[in-house]
């Protein structure tokens, strides 16, 4: 452990989570609920207690930096969400990054947390428990939280956007047709994407390309089913944002079920993936 006296710093760049399309569970990840609030830094450095936001605004949130003075250590800095409910704050702790005098951002995130779990918090401060289910991000979506956090457990805290912690926000799923497919790149087999669409009143619309979810078996089997469908020209009624290179078109007939995190402000699936063809 890193034991050098060293000034505290003025600001630590906080760690940002990559989103991520996929869903796994892995002994070398640990999974934290995702808050529906807003990320807040703390910094205690004896009385002198500052909230900033990720941005690096000041927070004025008296309860939080009133518990924060209250807690047995000189100095601190804390990372985590802050929610409000039926008027009340909580300051959800999810990291530390720097205890009195000791910058310990290099431990890996077990030995951090290990760390937060000695602290003796009471509310409004809690800290960030793991999500030991079996399949964390389907907890997520019954409960109605905003989604999962995974993190590797040796990871260290880095100040910026890593993919040693990942994010997995809740989907929202709806079934779509296939209007089209473009051709496969690279070491990709069978398509490379599945160009899908939906009905509003008489018009067939073209909400976006689908191009992760696909096993190889499922990518081959597509593509022949989609090449006895094909036609000279798009479906489409409105195709704004249609691709015209190496695409295909087919007869609207495949229905597939997708998961996506929301709809862009020009009707398109943000972040989409394919979760089943259903049959025929």
């Amino acid at each position: 452990m890193p034991t050098d006296s060293v000034r505290m710093p003025e600001w630590l760049v906080p760690m940002a989570a990559t989103l991520t399309q996929e869903r796994f569970t892995d002994p070398e990840w640990i999974f934290e609920r995702k808050f529906d609030g807003i990320r807040l830094l703390v910094y205690k450095d004896n009385s002198d207690v500052r909230l900033y936001s990720r941005n690096r605004l000041p927070q004025h949130m008296p309860t939080v930096a009133e518990a924060i003075v209250r807690l047995p250590y000189r100095q601190l800095i804390l990372d985590g969400e802050v929610t409000w409910r039926s008027g009340r704050v909580t300051y959800h702790v999810f990291d530390v990054m720097w205890v009195d005098d000791r910058d310990v951002t290099s431990l890996p995130l077990h030995e951090r947390r290990a760390l937060l779990a000695a602290m003796p918090l009471r509310a409004p401060l809690e800290s960030v428990s793991v999500v030991e289910d079996a399949s964390p991000w389907e907890r997520a979506q019954r409960e109605g939280w905003e989604g999962v956090i995974a993190k590797r457990r040796d990871s260290v805290y880095e100040q910026r956007r890593s993919k040693q912690w990942l994010k997995m926000k809740c989907e929202l799923t709806k079934e779509f047709i296939v209007g089209g497919f473009t051709d496969p790149q690279g070491k990709r087999v069978g398509l490379g994407a599945l160009l899908v669409g939906h009905y509003e009143n008489h018009d067939f619309c073209f909400a976006g390309k689908i191009g992760t979810g696909f096993d190889t078996k499922l990518l081959i089997d597509l593509r022949a089913r989609l090449d006895e469908l094909e036609t000279d020209k798009p479906p489409f009624t409105k195709a704004t944002g249609l691709p015209r290179l190496r695409a295909h078109w087919v007869r609207p007939e495949v229905v597939v079920e997708v998961g996506f995190i929301e709809w862009t402000n020009h009707g398109k699936l943000r972040h989409p993936r394919l979760l089943r063809v259903k049959e025929a």
